[in-house]
């Protein structure tokens, strides 16, 4: 419902609304922020980022009028960020260390360029409290909070004392350092196990953090984690904008997010939004950012870490309040006050976000693919939906980034209605040239657990305990993958029997209308008897007949058809002249082959390829650096790499006597 005060703002005829791609009554979502031409706040920002935060950020300055300047690792010359921005400069080779994490660099880009503020996006320096002090130093605006906040809440310990202190709800556990440290998030069963671990996770964050500190608290079961987005201006205002659910997660980062929760009652999410925006007030919070919580089965809820910056799920807290959160941390970072009350802030609908990886999905959930995308197609042509990405086709996906292909929004009046939209979003994703994360992605949003909310942080463990397989087909649907794939096959073989919508040779007898066929899919063969009428074929498959029907354009990256009268969008990755054909079905890729009866005859005489003896070779499970080998010959046959050599998926690493 909108309130009075919205309205007003809404109404207010000099402002022109910023609208994205996210939609509430046509194909766009208008944000009740509005952009004021009277109202300066930079000329130009420098955005320490790169690829679709990078992106992001510039969308919202180019609208607000404020020129931007991008910096850029030398591989990054041709990125899409680049070529956004008004000025460009390169700040170092690729590696992090040497470019978006040099601050010497980022720094003389700055002075070289003018730039009057710096945005940092996430990650990175965007919570390095070192490079906010050089720029104030300057005379730099950051936007982001200041130094103290940033501090304060970028020490787990430090941070649990003063929301303890700020009366927010804390984890019950030990307030102070023990002798040997690390944060866990672990059960000890055993006295036995306390030295030895204790032990090693103090060894672990010496060496992955230089703080070998520990925090013990109690555990919680089946714990859901859910976040407050807050923000806040240098007038001491600060608001809640409800909260996003981020409990499906792997290796304890966040796969999917929706936002509201299914799980919160009024009354909870009032209650975590009071206390999230007390933290802000006690750390003097003047900015976007995000107080975390995990909650419990009883809808106890603790305080987990801050985030004092822009967090990567944004957009959907953006699709169900309408406000522009880039905008306004802008206008907090130049010292304007909020323009809105806690009143002010709405849940329209419901918004659910994807991370789209280059990862490839069967490998621990996700482990980093490299390549050039080869063919690349957003699903933006459908209605309510919003990508935010940093890449087009041709860019490549390398080694020394984070795999992130982009962000997939799609928006509802219901959550039912976001998710159908978010399904129908992900079928019509093309994404060639690299492994990806899709197929887990449609599995977790059409699995019947996640539709009924019914979800904790243990999801993907729980669900697939022997990692993820992919979508496993029922009798129906794998009668429709075959059928689809007979047609698929039939239609090919018409095409080529013409040229220019003619026959190649005249005398060719009448078009042939029923076919005997043989497919194969998953070690399992299917004979099956086809006939055509117009662009509909029917497949008789197991006894049972599959209508199947669509324009059947080969030449398309998408195939719709409509299979029993329900519509569905399949890719058809690959095919060859031999009848092996690739098709994504329900977010899967599945190999089928076509064969005519007497082709399947023959076949059964050839030899089989004798697949690779693996059992004395290591090969790389994905692409990276090698850290270092700690075997030489002697102790195994051969060594196939050394420390410091880059290696791709696949790679022959030793091989073993």
């Amino acid at each position: 419902m909108i309130t009075s005060t919205l309205r007003r703002v809404l109404l207010v005829a000099k402002h022109a609304s910023f609208q994205s791609r996210c939609c509430v009554a046509s194909s766009r979502v208008q944000y009740s922020t509005v952009y004021d031409s009277n109202e300066k706040t930079f000329d130009k920002i420098l955005i320490a980022n790169r690829g679709e935060i990078a992106c992001r950020v510039m969308k919202t300055c180019k609208k607000m009028g404020i020129k931007t300047v991008a910096v850029h690792s030398d591989v990054d010359a041709s990125a899409v960020h680049v070529k956004m921005a008004d000025e460009a400069v390169c700040v170092g080779p690729a590696p992090t260390n040497k470019s978006y994490l040099n601050m010497d660099a980022i720094m003389d880009a700055i002075r070289k360029t003018g730039s009057q503020a710096v945005h940092p996006g996430y990650g990175f320096l965007s919570e390095n409290k070192e490079f906010a002090k050089r720029l104030a130093a300057e005379d730099v605006v950051f936007i982001g909070p200041d130094t103290h906040a940033i501090h304060a809440m970028g020490d787990k310990i430090e941070s649990k004392l003063l929301a303890k202190a700020a009366n927010v709800n804390v984890i019950p556990g030990f307030d102070g350092v023990v002798e040997v440290s690390y944060t866990v998030n672990m059960v000890v069963l055993a006295t036995t196990f306390c030295k030895e671990g204790f032990r090693l996770s103090s060894q672990e964050a010496a060496s992955s953090f230089g703080d070998d500190r520990l925090l013990i608290e109690k555990f919680v079961d089946n714990p859901r984690h859910i976040e407050i987005q807050v923000l806040a201006d240098k007038h001491g205002n600060a608001l809640w904008l409800n909260e996003r659910e981020c409990s499906i997660q792997r290796r304890n980062q966040k796969v999917v997010e929706e936002a509201p929760s299914t799980f919160l009652d009024p009354e909870t999410r009032r209650a975590m939004g009071e206390q999230a925006v007390q933290l802000a007030k006690a750390v003097q919070y003047s900015s976007a950012g995000t107080v975390e919580f995990l909650v419990d089965s009883n809808k106890n809820f603790y305080f987990l870490e801050m985030n004092t910056r822009l967090q990567v799920e944004h957009p959907i807290t953006e699709c169900i309040t309408g406000l522009d959160l880039v905008q306004q941390m802008i206008r907090v970072a130049k010292g304007f006050p909020l323009l809105h009350k806690q009143e002010d802030i709405p849940i329209n609908g419901w918004a659910i976000e994807s991370r789209v990886y280059a990862e490839d999905p069967y490998k621990s959930f996700g482990l980093p693919s490299i390549g050039r995308l080869s063919q690349y197609q957003e699903p933006i042509n459908l209605p309510k939906v919003r990508v935010d990405s940093g890449i087009q086709e041709g860019s490549d996906i390398s080694i020394y980034y984070d795999p992130m292909i982009s962000k997939l929004v799609t928006y509802g009046a219901t959550r039912a209605e976001a998710l159908q939209r978010m399904e129908a979003a992900l079928d019509n994703y093309v994404i060639r040239g690299v492994t990806h994360n899709i197929p887990l992605l449609r599995e977790i949003i059409t699995h019947p657990r996640f539709i009924s909310g019914d979800i904790t942080t243990n999801f993907l463990p729980e669900e697939y305990p022997e990692g993820f397989k992919g979508h496993q087909l029922t009798s129906e649907g794998r009668r429709e993958l075959v059928a689809t794939a007979a047609a698929l096959y039939v239609s090919a073989q018409l095409r080529s029997q013409r040229f220019l919508g003619n026959l190649r040779v005249s005398t060719t007898p009448q078009e042939q209308r029923q076919w005997e066929l043989c497919v194969e899919l998953e070690k399992g063969s299917h004979t099956v008897a086809v006939s055509r009428s117009g662009s509909t074929f029917t497949v008789e498959v197991d006894g049972v007949k599959v209508e199947v029907s669509g324009e059947w354009n080969l030449a398309s990256a998408l195939l719709p058809v409509t299979i029993n009268r329900t519509p569905r969008v399949l890719q058809c990755l690959s095919r060859d002249a031999g009848g092996d054909i690739t098709l994504q079905y329900l977010g899967t890729q599945f190999k089928v082959r076509v064969l005519s009866q007497l082709v399947s005859t023959l076949s059964a005489h050839m030899p089989e390829k004798v697949p690779e003896d693996t059992s004395s070779i290591l090969r790389s499970p994905m692409p990276g650096s090698v850290v270092a080998v700690s075997v030489k010959p002697g102790d195994v046959k051969s060594v196939h790499c050394k420390a410091g050599e880059t290696v791709g998926e696949g790679d022959l690493l030793v091989q073993l006597e």
